[in-house]
């Protein structure tokens, strides 16, 4: 039964995905927004090393960890890591192709972009998970190490290791995934024949 409810999501994964890209404009530069806006001292950074990036979409969510000077660290699925050892190739923007791909042959690579290219148009929440995870957060500086540790290629789990996981591991020690969580817990509940109550969460890529 898990493996189907595994396939089906996977497979709604893929048709949001689908639609959304057909919807959405090219990235203009800039493009990115943020719930926090900049203080008015010139110079000031938008983001701290070490900051949890959280972009909301229709149906999913994408995490990454911000590693300072504009740049994002997240696990996106990506097959190209497993078929060339070519780093230019790999650092290339990772195409709708690349990413369908990655899902289906449980392939991911986690790399670094440019906030505009992490967030790809849609507005930035920041450390938002810090008060809906039990613990709390590391040091920024062992966050953003971290993540800097675990770049390059890994195996791929819409349910057991997607980027929330990257980034729970990265911020808070311990590898998690709200939406994982909340699928457990309907399994439970419909065993057992009752309702269960579950927070609603978009799913993570």
């Amino acid at each position: 039964m898990l493996d189907t409810l595994i396939f089906l999501l996977e497979r709604l994964f893929l048709l949001a995905h689908v639609k959304l890209s057909s919807l959405l404009p090219p990235q203009a530069e800039g493009s990115a927004r943020c719930e926090r806006e900049d203080p008015p001292a010139a110079g000031a950074q938008r983001f701290q090393r070490g900051d949890l990036l959280e972009v909301p979409r229709t149906l999913f969510t994408h995490f990454g960890i911000y590693l300072g000077e504009n740049r994002v660290a997240h696990l996106i699925p990506d097959v190209l890591p497993a078929l060339t050892a070519d780093a230019r190739q790999i650092q290339e923007m990772v195409t709708n192709t690349r990413l369908l791909l990655g899902v289906l042959s449980k392939r991911a690579s986690v790399r670094v972009d440019s906030v505009e290219d992490f967030a790809y148009g849609a507005r930035i929440l920041l450390n938002a998970m810090d008060g809906a995870v039990r613990r709390g957060p590391l040091p920024a500086e062992e966050v953003a190490r971290r993540a800097e540790r675990l770049l390059g290629g890994v195996r791929y789990s819409l349910l057991w290791n997607n980027c929330e996981h990257y980034v729970t591991f990265c911020r808070y020690g311990s590898a998690q995934s709200l939406q994982t969580d909340q699928v457990s817990r309907a399994r439970t509940g419909a065993a057992g024949g009752r309702e269960v109550g579950t927070r609603t969460r978009n799913t993570p890529i």
